[in-house]
């Protein structure tokens, strides 16, 4: 068999193709555009996860906050309708609980998304007011500015000490300036900066978070005069606990310290990252499978096409493969010839496809820029591209095996009678 190296084997394969030039370039149009897809949806798929990533960059993927709410069923002699409220005692059985990596208690002034209004100088406006423990920056990691977060002697001490959003920074302090060491006023009560932070997360999240102000959880529960309530907590587990049973086992104690019927689903409202993080994976996953099967699907209806049009050739062809057999060649050297020309016409186009997809892709990605909130830069992992060019040439070795068996099939006698 003649390798691809040999000019002579070209000269045939150039030859055979531009036999006829519109047929083949129809052909080899369809395989270059259904690769030239495959590339662009993998890049965009690709850019979209990352996006959703970027949504939840900069926040621990197995917590778990729980909170209270009123009550559907009767239990004990209590009827429905009651609300839940958590209080102090019950953070100690909480961390006792077998799994419980991290727990911060929490209060907010207001409700989820209510601001509150506070003060600087002449400058006001509405921000969220957490009460927390120090313990909070581990379950939802900020990215510094300045400064420092609640530390434990805040704690202790009730200091009236306070941490600062950026958005919150830039409200109050319109024209610049240096916020740590400053005093705002939340509800007619002082507190001093002593950090500003920002969010790494690309979603609505990530602007709540900024427009957040956290104060000590002891201060605020004296500051406020909610001295032993806890609003919601926030849990992380260890690395081998599910984060379903984790909620499950929080629930469970919960429902049992404040006499909650064990089924009433809407007496205890939870938020559990992991289940969301682990839908967003699945989604994802689902959706890279989606696009190899319509890239496979349309790569093997290109092959087809390759397939048809070499069949004309092998039949245009017959005359002259009956002499190669007459002069004695061998089945197999048949077969290779068909192949050879197969790959080469799936290989040229799908390469055209495939560099014109990453030039589109490396132009989007320069539209859309590394900051988008909502949008990751398309790009093609080095695993896709090497199983893209694979998938080229199976697809290739597909095209050219029917045409090869015809050609094969081909008696010397009959071909030299054939006109």
């Amino acid at each position: 068999m003649r390798r691809l190296s040999d000019p002579e084997v070209w000269r045939e394969i150039i030859a055979a193709l531009r036999a006829s030039p519109v047929r083949t370039g129809l052909t080899m149009a369809g395989v270059c555009w259904a690769t030239f897809m495959l590339i662009l949806m993998l890049g965009f798929s690709s850019g979209l996860e990352q996006g959703a990533m970027q949504a939840v960059r900069g926040t621990v993927t197995n917590a778990v906050y729980v909170w209270g709410g009123r009550t559907r069923l009767p239990f004990k002699g209590r009827s429905p309708g009651w609300r839940v409220v958590y209080d102090n005692d019950d953070v100690a059985p909480l961390r006792a609980l077998p799994g419980v990596d991290l727990l911060a208690p929490r209060n907010q002034l207001g409700g989820y998304r209510d601001g509150t209004p506070v003060v600087r100088g002449i400058e006001s406006g509405a921000f969220q007011i957490m009460g927390d423990y120090p313990v909070y920056r581990d379950i939802m990691p900020l990215a510094w500015d300045s400064g420092r977060f609640i530390n434990d002697l805040d704690i202790a001490r009730n200091r009236k000490v306070a941490v600062l959003g950026r958005q919150v920074v830039e409200t109050l302090w319109p024209d610049g300036g240096e916020p740590l060491g400053a005093w705002v006023a939340i509800r007619g009560v002082q507190f001093q900066v002593v950090g500003t932070f920002h969010s790494e997360a690309g979603d609505d999240g990530g602007d709540r978070a900024e427009q957040t102000i956290h104060v000590p959880f002891t201060t605020f529960q004296r500051a406020f005069n909610v001295p032993n309530q806890v609003q919601w907590f926030a849990i992380t587990g260890y690395d081998h606990v599910s984060g379903s049973q984790l909620e499950a086992d929080v629930k469970a104690l919960l429902r049992h310290r404040h006499g909650v019927h064990p089924e009433d689903t809407q007496a205890l409202g939870s938020y559990n990252s992991e289940v969301e993080f682990s839908r967003v994976r699945k989604l994802f996953t689902g959706i890279r499978g989606l696009t190899w099967l319509v890239g496979i699907a349309t790569l093997l209806t290109g092959a087809v096409g390759v397939s048809n049009v070499l069949l004309i050739v092998v039949r245009e062809r017959t005359r002259e493969i009956g002499v190669r057999r007459a002069m004695g060649a061998t089945p197999w050297s048949i077969v290779a010839m068909v192949l050879q020309e197969s790959l080469v016409m799936t290989g040229i186009a799908g390469a055209v496809g495939l560099f014109g997809g990453l030039l589109v892709l490396q132009m989007a990605g320069a539209l859309i820029g590394p900051d988008n909130p909502s949008f990751g830069v398309p790009r093609i992992q080095p695993l896709s591209a090497i199983t893209a060019v694979i998938l080229l040439a199976i697809a290739g070795i597909v095209a050219g095996l029917l045409p090869a068996q015809r050609a094969v099939a081909i008696q010397p006698v009959d071909a030299l009678r054939s006109e």
